[in-house]
């Protein structure tokens, strides 16, 4: 089959940082889909373990943690789906990604695809969907219902996770959401995506809130430089309010800067309950069939930002480039191989 993988850690702008390859098709395990892969995106994980993971035994490393397509086959233990099903899903950071033809992924992951979008509209939406859900209501815990009064910081509102959070935050909540993008066109598009209001992360928070009328907030989604942001956000949080970040902070957060306000801080890795094979890990496949939902009665919308043509190494370099620039709006996705 064919797939897109590196053999050693390069920078992306070397011809052999990603390569068109031929690998041997897989057999689904007890619990695996088949998947005849359709379309894919690009997220930063790629980027990061591509740059940091250097392949085992000089195999080839084939990454990709979002993915839609159809069911070709099924292990023996398979109940959720069937072939012919339209599928979409992030997978598991540990094993093999989607980029290639056919994936092996464990149903309990898995959701139908919504009926209303593409393949490439899909791809776009199952990591970002899953660590947005998982960070608001289960680590900031937010209860959908008894929020109103309170309000959501999202810093980085344009990126993947930001652009289906802020969704998420304004479609299922009460709360004010506030996001945060530095250029005029990613302000425009977090305004498109339903937030209340848009600052710039580039300027002091504290001024920024002050600009539109706000004091302090309850909740904080940091979704991009944490480290650069740290005190501004413990100083723009109100006390006992929550903060969550997905991001890998190059630098250690001192958290003796949360004691005064009894403030509290949560990761969201949504890779945990796959890494983990956690007894909740099907609530995974829950919460996709949800946001399939949402995406077909009209609440969301995908979260697509580019299209970067055909699925080949060529392609996925120049998506690599722009998601490590750090200025892509929603998502990078790519089709067909």
């Amino acid at each position: 089959m064919k797939a897109i993988a590196y053999y050693q850690s390069l920078p992306v702008d070397h011809p052999e940082a990603l390569l068109d390859v031929q690998l041997d098709a897989p057999s689904p395990g007890p619990h695996d889909l088949l998947v005849e892969v359709r379309a894919i995106s690009v997220n930063p994980v790629d980027t990061k373990i591509r740059k940091g993971v250097t392949p085992e035994n000089g195999a080839a490393k084939v990454l990709g943690w979002d993915a839609a397509g159809v069911v070709k086959a099924v292990g023996s233990e398979v109940t959720l789906f069937q072939p012919g099903d339209q599928v979409f899903y992030a997978g598991a950071i540990d094993r093999a990604g989607a980029n290639s033809e056919l994936h092996l992924v464990d149903e309990r992951i898995v959701g139908k695809m919504p009926q209303s979008l593409s393949f490439a509209e899909a791809a776009a939406l199952p990591l970002t969907a899953i660590t947005a859900w998982e960070l608001l209501f289960e680590r900031l815990q937010i209860a959908g219902s008894t929020d109103q009064g309170q309000s959501l910081l999202i810093v980085g509102a344009a990126g993947g996770v930001g652009s289906i959070l802020t969704q998420l935050a304004r479609r299922l909540t009460g709360l004010t959401v506030i996001g945060t993008a530095s250029r005029p066109q990613t302000q425009v598009w977090v305004r498109e995506l339903g937030a209340h209001h848009v600052i710039d992360h580039g300027k002091p928070l504290s001024e920024e809130l002050a600009r539109i009328g706000v004091g302090q907030v309850t909740h904080v989604a940091s979704l991009t430089q944490t480290d650069q942001h740290y005190a501004q956000l413990v100083e723009c949080l109100q006390p006992q309010g929550r903060l969550a970040l997905i991001d890998d902070p190059l630098q250690p957060l001192d958290v003796m800067q949360l004691k005064r306000k009894s403030l509290s801080l949560h990761w969201e890795l949504m890779f945990t309950r796959s890494l983990y094979q956690t007894d909740d890990m099907i609530e995974q496949h829950r919460l996709l069939q949800r946001v399939s939902e949402l995406v077909d009665s009209g609440v969301l919308r995908t979260t697509l930002g580019e299209h970067f043509g055909t699925i080949n190494a060529a392609n996925l370099r120049r998506a690599h480039a722009l998601q490590e620039s750090g200025k892509a709006k929603g998502k990078i996705v790519l089709e067909g191989f």
